[in-house]
């Protein structure tokens, strides 16, 4: 019977050789893949000699090959949303049943950026040299986040890669499109200061004064009403010290930066995010949403639950948050359960915890925290429609009365000119 001699990559992404005896090509293939392997090679070994040399020398100018020049990458190599569509693609080319190694391959094809493709390029190569998968994304640690990582090192070892992997996608999208949500919120108020302080500017930088020589001119020196006299110093000092204003608000943008990253600062700052109204009630949500779709996904995965909690803890992005997890990870780690701790937080809404605590009644907890994650999503769509229509009618009344206050304070005076002339 023919005997063919073969490549093949395991569940855990590592490559294996060897032969097999059957009839046919076709049979041997199946004869592998029953064995829980993915052939990536598969060659007849009939003693000739000349086919043996010839994949011999096609593998030592492969180990010769020159290595490529890696481009210059400025920022991440791949960007959240290049990351979510190859995880995606990737889990589907898995599930049709094409191995680890020529899905890296197909992949790597389909790039059109240099940067994307060395990365995967990379992938492919720590492969072949006989690593895992998850071995080779911890060595790009500012595309593949340990969350990213740990679960697909979870797939690879419960042999249901192709599953964690479309996990994993589906989490990065739903996690994507609450940013991009919350961004949504925040877009619409930072205009309208862009514009109100634009306004402000050229008001008080080229209108007030020409008001102010005509005041000079008609008035000869009287006095001016209070909130006349403040508009004009307020144009003075910004129109003399240009410079100083902007570098002042500069100044400020880059200290506020600096202070985010300090313990202290990033303190202050995610709670006035969590507990200042009305936007205070919108990232509370968004966290609490973040928090058990990321814990959910990590134990759906297979992901050891004190992991779990200590990768959730890390991609949480918020300092209250964190000290909550830790809080939790303590206990848990003496043997106690999540709702009672994450409940004693004080972070977390009731229903969370009890839901939560049915989830571990029930030894759902993973499906349970995920229904949370869609009742919370849906929650953050509810109010983000309710700020906006709030938000629009008051940030019109606060240009309206930045505006409205100037007009005034110019036309006071006038009023005065023309009794005066009267």
């Amino acid at each position: 019977m023919p005997r063919f001699s073969f490549t093949a990559i395991d569940a855990g992404g590592k490559e294996r050789t060897g032969l097999v005896e059957a009839p046919s090509v076709d049979l041997a293939s199946s004869q592998i893949k029953s064995m829980g392997l993915f052939p990536t090679k598969l060659v007849k070994d009939s003693g000739d000699r000349t086919g043996k040399k010839a994949i011999i020398a096609k593998a030592i100018n492969a180990g010769a090959a020159p290595r490529k020049k890696r481009p210059i990458v400025i920022g991440r190599p791949i960007n959240q949303k290049g990351l979510t569509q190859f995880t995606r693609q990737l889990s589907i080319l898995l599930e049709s049943g094409l191995p680890l190694l020529r899905s890296l391959e197909v992949l790597s094809r389909q790039q059109k950026k240099a940067a994307p493709k060395m990365v995967i390029d990379e992938l492919a190569d720590n492969i072949r040299s006989g690593n895992t998968f998850s071995e080779g994304l911890e060595r790009h640690p500012k595309v593949f986040n340990r969350l990213y990582v740990n679960m697909v090192r979870a797939g690879e070892a419960g042999g249901v890669l192709d599953v964690v992997l479309a996990r994993l996608s589906h989490f990065m999208e739903k996690a994507e499109k609450i940013k991009g949500r919350v961004r949504a919120a925040m877009v619409y108020p930072i205009i309208v200061m862009l514009v109100a302080v634009s306004i402000l500017t050229g008001l008080l930088t080229f209108v007030v004064p020409k008001f102010q020589l005509i005041f000079d001119d008609m008035l000869k020196g009287a006095s001016l009403p209070l909130l006349t006299q403040i508009v004009i110093d307020v144009s003075d000092f910004v129109k003399s010290h240009f410079g100083l204003t902007l570098g002042g608000i500069i100044g400020f943008v880059i200290l506020m930066r600096i202070g985010r990253r300090t313990r202290l600062g990033a303190f202050m700052v995610d709670w006035s995010l969590i507990n200042l109204p009305p936007l205070g009630e919108l990232f509370r949500k968004a966290s609490v949403s973040r928090f058990t779709r990321t814990f959910g996904t990590l134990l759906a995965s297979g992901v050891p639950i004190l992991q779990a909690l200590q990768i959730t803890r890390e991609t949480s992005g918020n300092t209250i948050l964190m000290k909550a997890i830790d809080v939790v990870h303590d206990r848990v780690k003496e043997g106690e359960g999540i709702a009672g701790p994450l409940e004693g937080t004080g972070v977390f809404p009731a229903m969370v915890t009890s839901m939560i605590e049915v989830g571990e009644e029930t030894g759902q907890l993973h499906d349970m925290l995920n229904r949370i994650a869609d009742t919370y999503d849906e929650e953050v769509d509810n109010t983000v429609a309710g700020l906006t229509s709030i938000i629009e009618p008051l940030m019109i009344v606060f240009l309206a009365i930045v505006v409205g206050t100037i007009v005034i304070a110019l036309f006071l005076p006038i009023v005065r000119i023309i009794q005066q002339l009267s």
